[in-house]
């Protein structure tokens, strides 16, 4: 256990089989993690509860655990509208679902809504490729097709550095002995740069991923439309240029035989 939450437990949380308190009537407090939820096996994760000035302590738990992983009571150099639990190396051990409640003179709040701390790291990474092309043209659609000889449940597809956009699909096994899933991904934005990365799970084991692939940058090219329409632009630029210069032709031959025309009436 790591020696924050050890100090945490310290204060005075009861290491006996406990469950967390029934909800109370105040306001819920809001939970999330620092720097994420989705962290790298080994790096160090903050969680924040936050209630209200005058909350006399927090506590968080975790479902499914009958020990609570931490209290925080509020000392009078510290804002008493938060509170921080530390983990200074992630492990599967922390993974899991959290919520958090705090307790006033007023009574007890309701439990927060939950909070899905994950692991990254666990397993093996997955590939990760793009079906045509990673090139893809701008309002256009692609499939991602992620991977692995690792026979994981579940894999995750995730949009970006900070977790924000995913979908998750069932594995499919093919003849050959590997796992595979296929990730419909648009209409791509033009000059909008989307990279992704995807991770395996087992379905017993859904906060504990593998190691993430390698990024794959889809490259967004002009529209269908935007080609048709430059080369029209084009093809109509070089037939006015043809007509110009049909034109000066044109011109010369007449200004020519008005010329012959004068001489010979003199």
């Amino acid at each position: 256990m790591a020696p924050t939450f050890m100090y945490l437990l310290c204060l005075g949380l009861s290491l006996g089989p406990r469950t967390p308190v029934q909800a109370g009537t105040l306001p819920k407090p809001r939970l999330w993690a620092e720097p994420s939820s989705v962290i790298s096996h080994g790096q160090q994760v903050t969680i924040w509860c936050e209630g209200t000035l005058g909350a006399l302590e927090y506590h968080l738990y975790r479902e499914g655990n009958i020990q609570p992983p931490g209290r925080h009571i509020p000392t009078p150099l510290e804002p008493r509208n938060k509170a921080k639990f530390s983990i200074s190396s992630m492990t599967e051990h922390y993974a899991g679902r959290y919520h958090c409640y705090y307790h006033s003179p007023a009574g007890w709040s309701q439990h927060s809504d939950p909070l899905e701390l994950v692991v990254t790291g666990a397993y093996g990474k997955p590939w990760l490729s793009a079906l045509p092309s990673p090139v893809v043209a701008a309002g256009g659609n692609v499939t991602l097709q992620c991977g692995s000889w690792i026979r994981y449940d579940r894999f995750i597809l995730i949009e970006g550095e900070e977790h924000k956009l995913s979908w998750i699909q069932e594995s499919q096994q093919e003849p050959i002995g590997q796992v595979q899933v296929l990730f419909p991904v648009g209409p791509v934005s033009p000059g909008h740069r989307q990279t992704f990365r995807c991770y395996g799970y087992y379905g017993n084991k859904s906060q504990v991923w593998s190691h993430p692939s390698d990024p794959l940058e889809l490259q967004v090219s002009a529209s269908h439309c935007q080609d048709y329409t430059v080369e029209n632009l084009f093809r109509m630029g070089v037939a006015g240029l043809i007509l110009v210069v049909l034109g000066i032709l044109l011109f010369e031959s007449w200004h020519s035989q008005r010329k012959i025309q004068d001489a010979a009436r003199r």
